[in-house]
């Protein structure tokens, strides 16, 4: 993000084609199978609210607001927006995809919305453990744009 000059600035994508780009990312917040278990039965409720509920809905407000957050990131009108919570025996693992049709990649909206929705996860459940973690923030996979297609290995 440095000019020529050396000075930070946007890089200009104004010469780009606008193409359907695609981001998937995921991260991983780690309760321990004693905190899974009491949240399960409780239905994913705390005192707060929904658990799951609010992080996908946190996230979800982070991926629209990425460019507030990250210095020189284009603003994007995101076409959609979704996410999977799947609960493990001692796990959260969240995903979010964005989706749009654009002259820039979506990657650093998927990044921020999972990262967000785990620390709402974080902020919803600490009172019952606060030795979670958070882990595995990372691109899985993208594709449009010039540079194409990318899939994580595993």
């Amino acid at each position: 993000h440095l000019q020529s000059d050396g000075t930070p600035g946007m890089v200009d994508v104004s010469s780009k084609n606008e193409t359907v780009r695609e981001a998937k990312a995921q991260s991983i917040v780690y309760l321990g199978a004693e905190i899974v278990q009491h949240f399960e039965a409780a239905g994913w409720q705390n005192k707060k609210g929904s658990i799951l509920q609010t992080a996908v809905i946190a996230g979800t407000m982070a991926a629209k607001k990425t460019a507030d957050l990250i210095p020189l990131c284009h603003p994007l009108g995101l076409d959609s927006c979704k996410f999977e919570t799947e609960v493990l025996s001692d796990q959260i693992v969240i995903t979010c995809i964005c989706r749009l049709e654009a002259k820039t990649g979506v990657e650093m909206e998927a990044l921020t919305a999972v990262s967000v929705a785990c620390l709402t996860v974080y902020d919803m459940v600490k009172a019952a453990d606060r030795g979670m973690r958070i882990e595995n923030i990372r691109l899985v996979e993208k594709t449009g744009g010039k540079s194409g297609h990318f899939k994580a290995g595993d």
